[in-house]
């Protein structure tokens, strides 16, 4: 018996540079979290709130993003 196809997930990658210069590349976003009137908008908040996560997670604290650019140029 076949395999139901299962929906596939696409994601933009973001390169993320934070307040103290450090730089994190590759922050994958959900492609349908995108565009509209934002256009990539969106992609700050989806990347804090991981962040916020992470940090939670390993006692430390979240830093603050100050650029996001998409990765590869597309």
């Amino acid at each position: 018996m076949a395999q139901k196809p299962t929906k596939r997930m696409e994601y933009v990658l973001f390169n993320v540079t934070y307040e103290d210069g450090s730089q994190r590349s590759n922050r994958r976003v959900p492609l349908d979290a995108l565009g509209g009137l934002e256009k990539d908008g969106p992609a700050r908040a989806i990347i804090e709130a991981q962040d916020r996560e992470v940090a939670e997670k390993s006692g430390k604290a979240a830093l603050a993003i100050k650029a996001l650019e998409r990765a590869g140029g597309r």
